[in-house]
């Protein structure tokens, strides 16, 4: 199958789980005794920190794979940047939704919950990785850099997880992996059908993001190619002049 076609496959398939997902969780499910209607965001909320997760997971490993000699290769700077990116904007979706939800429940917009706090650092500290990748310098060099930061980065993920065990917070523990589950039956269900929905529509992110890449990196390359070129037909005419004169 090609790149063109999982990419088709995987839009398909997250469009239509994320449409089931609406339907569930906003038509189906009931309301929770103890949250009310505030329970409708966790079938959003905790699948877009889960693809954050992913995300910068994924741009860990990436970033790794191009620091090892053996593996380094384009392709792996490609996909880091490019999974960092998707990675900021569903970090940011995970503290809108939980801002939305703590509204609902603990009557604030905001509170500098360990929780909250620790996802805040953790977008900071990959907006300043993507900002790095920005400065202009030798592609060797920005990968290299970049590589290093997004992995010091991703030091803040576990602290983000386990703030709610190592910590009092506010913030409840997770809703899914634990045995006196607070979600369950139909409810359940839609967080999970929601997981695969989010997972699903990070993929597809990843894909057209990594193609935008490398077409950016060819067009810098070709570009460069073009002046290198320009650069030494002017030599060349330079010389000619000053050999004719």
């Amino acid at each position: 199958m090609s790149e063109r076609s999982i990419s088709l496959v995987l839009g398909a398939v997250s469009a239509v789980l994320i449409g089931i997902v609406l339907v569930l969780g906003l038509g189906v499910t009931g309301v929770d005794f103890v949250q009310g209607e505030a329970v409708r965001i966790l079938y959003i909320h905790p699948a877009v920190a889960w693809v954050a997760y992913m995300a910068f997971g994924i741009t860990s490993v990436a970033s790794i794979a191009w620091l090892r000699p053996k593996s380094r290769r384009l392709l792996w700077d490609q996909l880091a940047g490019s999974s960092a990116e998707i990675g900021v904007v569903f970090t940011f979706l995970a503290l809108l939704t939980g801002s939305i939800w703590g509204r609902a429940t603990w009557g604030v917009w905001w509170t500098w919950d360990a929780r909250t706090t620790s996802t805040l650092l953790l977008l900071f500290l990959y907006i300043g990785v993507l900002a790095l990748r920005q400065v202009p310098q030798d592609r060797d060099a920005r990968a290299r850099r970049s590589a290093v930061a997004a992995l010091l980065a991703f030091v803040n993920v576990p602290l983000v997880h386990f703030s709610v065990k190592w910590w009092r917070t506010l913030h409840q523990e997770a809703s899914v992996i634990r045995v006196d589950r607070k979600l369950h039956g139909l409810q359940l269900t839609t967080l999970l059908i929601g997981v695969l929905a989010f997972t699903a529509l990070y993929f597809w992110l990843l894909i057209v993001r990594y193609r935008v890449a490398r077409w950016e990196d060819s067009i810098s390359e070709s570009g460069l190619d073009d002046a290198i070129a320009s650069r030494r037909a002017e030599a060349a005419r330079s010389s000619s002049v000053g050999a004719l004169s």
